[in-house]
């Protein structure tokens, strides 16, 4: 008796297992070329108006004239403007004084004075008169006047001028005066002022410089105490 075997049928995968995954899309088409091609464009040059270059030019020029003129006039009007002269006392001198008592309260007095001039402005200047002038507690004493002279462009000049008073009289001021020679101190007024004339150009500018001291004297020794002078 013969066996007979059955041959069964071996599955490929098992039957609990997934299908496999689809292949993946193919890459897509690579897109075509695309070539720039740079386009310039020559323009001709732009020409420009030679009126428009002439009136920049004009333009320029008057405006370079015009700066220059005001600095011009600027600097004349600074260097040419009249100034009023400096006027100084440098130095005073006591030549003599005697001084009568009341009731018949008198004095006399010379007095010499050296004033400093001083010009400054850029032309020269001519005075035609200085006049130095004396007072006692307001009252004006006595006036002198020397003559004129001419100082150069930025100089200066020295200038005596002696003052003599005889035979002042005091009457309102004698009571003053006895206090003054008591107590060894008299203190004079002194003015002095000069008048000149610039000419600048074709013109005459009137110019004048004003100086008042006060001088402190001593009676009995003949000296100068003290002065102090200012301009005015």
């Amino acid at each position: 008796m013969t066996a007979r075997t059955e041959d069964k049928a071996v599955p490929l995968l098992p039957p609990s297992s997934s299908p496999p995954p689809p292949p993946p899309p193919p890459p897509p088409p690579p897109p075509p070329p695309c070539y720039v091609i740079p386009a310039f464009i020559f323009l001709p040059p732009y020409p420009f108006p030679r009126r428009r270059w002439w009136a920049l030019l004009c333009s320029l020029t008057c405006l370079l004239v015009f700066a220059l003129a005001t600095i011009l006039i600027a600097l004349a009007a600074y260097l040419l403007w009249p100034s009023d002269p400096e006027l100084q006392v440098s130095h005073f001198r006591l030549d003599r004084i005697h001084i009568s008592r009341p009731p018949d309260a008198a004095m006399d007095v010379t007095l010499g004075v050296e004033l400093l001039v001083r010009n400054p402005d850029f032309v020269a200047l001519n005075y035609g008169s200085l006049a130095v002038s004396v007072g006692y507690r307001g009252q004006r004493l006595g006036t002198v006047t020397s003559s004129g002279g001419r100082v150069s462009a930025r100089g200066l000049s020295y200038v005596d001028v002696e003052l003599r008073l005889d035979g002042i009289q005091f009457l309102d001021d004698a009571s003053y005066l006895i206090e003054d020679l008591n107590r060894g101190s008299l203190l004079l007024d002194t003015f002095a002022e000069v008048q000149g004339k610039l000419r600048p150009f074709f013109f005459q500018v009137p110019v004048q410089g004003r100086v008042s001291c006060s001088v402190n004297i001593n009676p009995e020794t003949q000296k100068i105490i003290h002065q102090d002078c200012y301009p005015e």
